[in-house]
């Protein structure tokens, strides 16, 4: 009686771990959690981060300066497909999250760090590569901006904070 009570609490335990650790890794399918909104770095349990000076993504505008409430492009491109992403506009004087998106292709969704809108994160495991994006700046002055994205290759493989040119304000009110 006693072997087939331990017999029971043991497959009980590790049925308990194996739905855990499903449900963990599910949650970020979904895309990004809140808890990277800071550092922009993914939670998942056994991730590496590669070197941040990668040959396959990289994240751009065709603008080099804006003016406060302007619509920015932003594009990312990749030689390698990657599942899941962060990217954020960011302030350059002091790193802060700034401005929100106004448009964001299939496949993603927009998260609230700090503002409704000012980060973007996938909404799904589909294999992405190019995407285009429309960040609107605020409309009272902020400085100069830099995008930054973060993009997880597959559940092992990241790179963190890729970031773009500097992109310039102009026209101080």
């Amino acid at each position: 009686m006693e072997d087939s009570r331990r017999a029971h609490i043991a497959i009980v335990g590790w049925a308990c771990t194996t739905l855990c650790l499903v449900s963990y890794t599910a949650a970020f399918s979904h895309g990004a959690s809140l808890s990277a909104c800071t550092d922009m770095m993914p939670r998942h349990l056994r991730v590496q981060l590669h070197s941040p000076s990668n040959n396959y993504v990289t994240v751009h505008t065709n603008m080099s300066f804006y003016f406060p409430g302007d619509k920015v492009p932003v594009t990312v491109r990749s030689t390698r497909d990657f599942m899941g992403f962060l990217l954020q506009a960011r302030k350059v004087s002091n790193d802060e999250i700034a401005g929100t998106f106004v448009f964001i292709p299939p496949g993603s969704k927009l998260l609230t760090c700090f503002e409704d809108g000012d980060t973007v994160t996938h909404s799904d495991k589909s294999l992405k590569r190019n995407l285009s994006f429309v960040w609107k700046a605020p409309d009272q002055p902020i400085g100069d901006i830099k995008f930054f994205i973060s993009v997880v290759q597959s559940y092992f493989v990241y790179w963190a904070k890729i970031e773009s040119a500097t992109v310039a304000q102009r026209g101080q009110n």
